[in-house]
């Protein structure tokens, strides 16, 4: 049958199993919006306050659900208001479709209005990017695109369509989808690091958000129980086992645990599984990986050697390739590795904790997991607030941590907490954020409120740029260069102006009593909470430092 390339798109997304997209109407795309009106009971939209919301929503949908995200937006500026979201994206591994429209193919090129080079500004953060002319492809672009985001390291892939495209008209033919193909490593390598983890004394685990893309926790305590060695993790791969597991020893790295990182350092094979080593993980390189040597498994080839050098690579879904390996092991226990493990978790270390009986970070989130569900979601914006999470909020299941962690991006926090409702079936979340992030994307409270959503914003106000006035603090002598916001704003009665429920808490009296309330409400509540401003994120180890440099006390 003969259709347009508007409908063409929506009867695509529905056989790609797509039930939910996020995004913002405009004069090139409404075409599309025209026929998202005519597909309304298959596939429900959410039209945020700003595509910025709506790329961030996307993304939150895909890490809480697994499926890939999907995001709608105009030319010109509808189209680069995306492009932070698809930056975050692409650095923290997310599945995600960008489909933009842009201006008739005959306008194209000569600065029309509302006219611009979406893939070209794109491509250096995307695994792919289209622009299609020609509506005979459009169907077999918008599969590839899903198939793209999905397979192998998953990322988001941009769709451009102009608006004469949208309204040819094409043959539709229903699409045949395809397995896609499985990685497999050669016997002699996955022998070669079976015969490393046999003859090593200390290994260590470390994993990353590739864990929780391949869903593969299971088999990870498996090889775990195997070869008997402890898990440390990025932050991306917090969540990936659950934080009493006795093999967990938490997050390593810049305001990772102490333990967690002193036993890495100690460690004589690191085993890496779906981390890329960010610079925030490693520190100072060379010394990150003295007296180990490095095994690493991972989907992309390129992050292979790229920041640690790997004396055996393992490529593919780390869920298979752990797989692999273990049917090349056998059973061994370490008593002696043990020992050291439990000298070190058991020496005194509260560089982790903040005064009981008192109102600080670590006594509100530890109060927040009580009040919480194993499977709630939790999502962050950017900052002091961010580390913290990481730190107190003990999770327990895969894709309950949702943070900007590649880019740093803030106020991530508001969309993704959105999409992270629709991607549970609207399951109670909870948003970590404070006054700086909260400020650049509040908007999107609106959002929040117009769809009831179950949202539990809880904003940690110092009244400053914590991070980085701790960053001045530290290391730049108290110069504190517009880092005091000094700000006005009245987060309770802004929350009831945009509809929303809103709370104070000054003291930890009343913290209890607030969250009993706020969990009791079935639509989004924000609790600003006070906090000092000269809060720390401890412990640190300082840029390009080693667990010799951490700065335990402020």
């Amino acid at each position: 049958m003969k259709i347009k390339g508007a409908e063409l798109i929506i009867r695509t997304l529905i056989s790609e199993g797509v039930d939910c997209v996020f995004g913002y109407p405009g004069g090139a795309v409404l075409n599309i919006y025209d026929e998202l009106y005519k597909f309304s009971a298959q596939i429900k939209h959410i039209a945020t306050c700003h595509e910025q919301g709506a790329a961030h929503a996307a993304d939150g949908y895909a890490r809480a659900s697994g499926k890939v995200g999907v995001v709608i937006a105009t030319s010109g500026p509808g189209a680069t208001n995306l492009v932070t979201g698809i930056a975050n994206a692409y650095l923290d591994s997310v599945p995600l479709v960008a489909i933009t429209g842009n201006v008739a193919c005959s306008f194209i090129g000569k600065d029309s209005f509302q006219e611009v080079d979406i893939t070209g500004v794109t491509m250096p953060i995307t695994k792919h990017n289209y622009i299609v002319k020609d509506v005979n492809r459009l169907g077999d672009v918008i599969h590839q695109a899903f198939a793209i985001a999905r397979s192998g390291r998953p990322g988001p892939v941009l769709i451009d369509i102009p608006k004469d495209v949208q309204q040819s008209e094409c043959e539709y033919v229903e699409y045949s989808h395809q397995p896609a193909p499985v990685a497999t490593n050669g016997r002699s390598t996955l022998r070669k690091a079976a015969e490393l983890i046999s003859a090593c004394e200390r290994p260590y685990i470390y994993v990353g958000g590739g864990i929780i893309n391949s869903n593969a926790t299971e088999e990870l305590l498996e090889f775990a129980d195997l070869i008997d060695a402890p898990i440390g993790s990025s932050m991306m791969g917090l969540a990936a086992v659950p934080h009493d597991h006795p093999r967990f020893l938490g997050m390593t790295g810049m305001h990772g645990k102490y333990a967690a990182s002193q036993i890495l350092a100690e460690s004589d094979l690191l085993i890496a599984v779906g981390t890329r080593f960010s610079d925030r993980a490693t520190g100072n390189k060379a010394e990150f990986i003295k007296g180990k040597k490095v095994i690493h498994i991972d989907i992309d080839p390129s992050e292979i050697s790229k920041n640690i050098p790997a004396y055996v690579a393992l490529l593919g879904n780390v869920k298979t390739v752990l797989q692999q390996l273990m049917a090349e092991l056998e059973q061994r226990r370490r008593p002696a590795w043990r020992q050291a493990l439990q000298a070190i978790k058991d020496s005194p270390d509260s560089r982790l904790e903040m005064p009981p009986g008192q109102l600080n970070p670590e006594t509100v989130i530890k109060a927040v997991r009580r009040h919480a569900s194993d499977n709630t979601v939790v999502c962050t914006d950017v900052g002091q607030h961010q580390m913290w999470t990481a730190q107190y909020y003990n999770f327990s299941q895969p894709r309950t941590f949702i943070t900007s962690g590649g880019l740093g991006t803030m106020g991530f926090g508001m969309g993704a907490a959105i999409g992270a409702c629709f991607g549970t079936g609207r399951r109670k979340t909870i948003l970590f954020t404070s006054d700086g992030s909260f400020h650049m994307n509040m908007n999107e409270l609106a959002t929040a409120v117009s769809n009831q959503l179950p949202l539990v914003i809880v904003l940690l106000n110092n009244n400053a740029l914590g991070m980085v006035r701790q960053w001045q603090t530290m290391f730049f002598e108290q110069r504190y260069s517009n880092t005091s916001l000094a700000r006005r704003t009245d987060y309770v009665r802004l929350a009831e102006a945009m509809g929303a429920v809103g709370f104070k808490v000054d003291a930890l009296s009343q913290l209890e009593t607030i969250l009993d309330k706020a969990f009791a409400e079935k639509g989004p509540v924000l609790i600003e909470v006070t906090i000092d401003q000269d809060a720390k994120v401890l412990p640190m180890i300082p840029p390009n430092g080693t667990i010799r440099d951490i700065i335990l006390k402020a």
